[in-house]
């Protein structure tokens, strides 16, 4: 588990968790990453920033596998799809397990299918190393069935999620959620021709776009978070 975050003052990120750490400006001992306070130098007089690593600074650092979803579209998964502490939901598939995560956070109960036993295996280990105890993963394709029934809300992120809708349709409770990610007009075509009389609330396609604010300069930063893909928010 990552202990402590330390940013310098270029502001690079670091992540430690024990022995000395090695940065681009200098090395810091493992005597003054382990003390309690703020700001520490390397073997090269540099300042750093030092703060106790949270739960977000771990998540930066499990295990990558496929693809992941991003947190601007995970985000508006959370608000859209109305998932509170009392929410049971299910997604497929589970990938590295990024989406279960903050599902978990989120709701009550989280079930995900992946198809891929190695995926499986990297998503569960994820969560076992972030301690999460309200999720169960299942080596399983949702195309066959789903187990659970009256679920508040289902997230598909595969190749083919039309194949799953008449599947997710019955699983859902009244007013429930299905919510579709996907990266192209040509899967979100034939998700509308097959979305089995489900009401379509909401298709999103989110930006991302951070700033600068130092001495010189305050504007937006070159590098935006362009296209990932689109949400498509149905409900039953």
């Amino acid at each position: 588990m990552i202990k402590k975050i330390l940013f310098d003052f270029e502001g690079n990120k670091y992540y430690w968790e024990k022995g000395n750490l090695d940065t681009k400006n200098g090395q810091i001992k493992e005597s003054e990453l382990k003390k309690n306070k703020d700001k520490v130098k390397s073997n090269k007089n540099r300042d750093f920033f030092m703060m106790k690593a949270n739960f977000l600074d771990q998540v930066e650092k499990i295990k990558r596998g496929p693809a992941i979803m991003l947190p601007k579209d995970i985000g508006l998964i959370l608000v859209y799809a109305n998932i509170s502490k009392n929410s049971v939901v299910l997604e497929a598939g589970s990938g590295s397990g990024m989406l279960t995560i903050y599902l978990a956070r989120a709701a009550k109960k989280v079930y995900s299918y992946e198809l891929k036993e190695d995926f499986h295996k990297l998503a569960k280990k994820n969560l076992e190393t972030l301690k999460i105890k309200n999720a169960v993963l299942k080596n399983k394709d949702i195309f066959e069935g789903i187990d659970e029934k009256n679920l508040d809300a289902i997230i598909l992120d595969m190749l083919e999620p039309w194949r799953a809708v008449e599947n997710c349709k019955k699983a859902l409770k009244e007013s429930g959620y299905l919510v579709v990610y996907v990266t192209n007009i040509n899967q979100l075509t034939m998700l509308m021709q097959n979305k089995s009389k489900l009401y379509v609330e909401k298709i999103v396609e989110l930006l991302e776009r951070t700033w600068i604010f130092d001495k010189q300069r305050t504007r937006p930063n070159s590098n935006i978070i362009g296209h990932t893909g689109f949400l498509v928010f149905l409900r039953k």
